[in-house]
């Protein structure tokens, strides 16, 4: 799993709410915290904080406070991933403190979940949550805002593949809502096209050739009886 291609990373990974009783290595552990780090931030500020939470009380009473989703408790291992909006509103105003902030620890946080998943881990994106009462269970300071909870261990479940909306319906070319009908072309997926227009040739042959090939049999004809017309003469 650790030589998991990016593409079939993103692909294959699932938010985990069900958890085996197994204690996650802190060696895997670092390297979820090693990825966060190296998201992309605004100007490169890095204006996030990982908190680590292991200990069983306090996991409980962040559950609670995710609107009593019990699950969570289950997962050994919570990092909540903090923003400095002292730090983002120094370098960018009110912009930096109400939307770069929150870009920012969501890079970090996507990261982490991949990681987690490329480790063989399960984990789970958590945004619905009392910031409040979670700032006082882990002592976060009021320069400092808690965004987003990661639940990590190993998964207890294989959830299906989620419903997608199709490329064609999310994606605009040059201006918004100018949609892509033909996807494959743009994006040069040829073997795609070809194989759709040898379907449609088979199709209309399927349909005409009986008569096109009765056509080319008369017409052989005629021209078998003029050219032996000729010879006779």
């Amino acid at each position: 799993m650790a030589n998991m291609e990016v593409f079939e990373c993103i692909s294959t990974r699932r938010s985990i709410r069900k958890y085996l009783d197994i204690p996650v290595e802190w060696d895997k552990v670092g390297t979820i915290l090693e990825a966060g780090r190296l998201a992309p931030s605004s100007g490169n500020i890095q204006d996030w904080n990982f908190i680590v939470v292991q200990d069983e009380d306090k996991r409980k009473a962040i559950a609670e406070a995710a609107l009593r989703q019990y699950w969570m408790s289950k997962a050994p291992v919570h990092i909540v991933v903090c923003a400095d909006l002292k730090k983002s509103e120094r370098f960018y105003g009110v912009r930096g403190n109400r939307l770069y902030s929150i870009q920012n620890c969501a890079a970090a946080t996507e990261n982490m979940l991949l990681t987690a998943h490329s480790l063989g881990l399960g984990a789970c994106w958590v945004g619905a949550f009392d910031e409040n009462v979670v700032s006082r269970v882990l002592n976060i300071p009021d320069h400092a805002r808690p965004q987003a909870i990661i639940t990590i261990g190993y998964s207890d479940e294989k959830p299906k593949e989620p419903i997608r909306y199709p490329l064609t319906t999310v994606a605009f070319l040059e201006k918004y809502g100018n949609r892509i009908k033909d996807m494959a072309a743009v994006l040069h997926d040829y073997s795609v096209v070809m194989e759709r227009n040898l379907k449609k040739g088979k199709a209309i042959f399927e349909k005409t050739g009986k008569k096109t090939g009765s056509l080319l049999t008369q017409k052989g004809k005629e021209l078998a009886k003029k050219i032996k017309e000729k010879l006779g003469k």
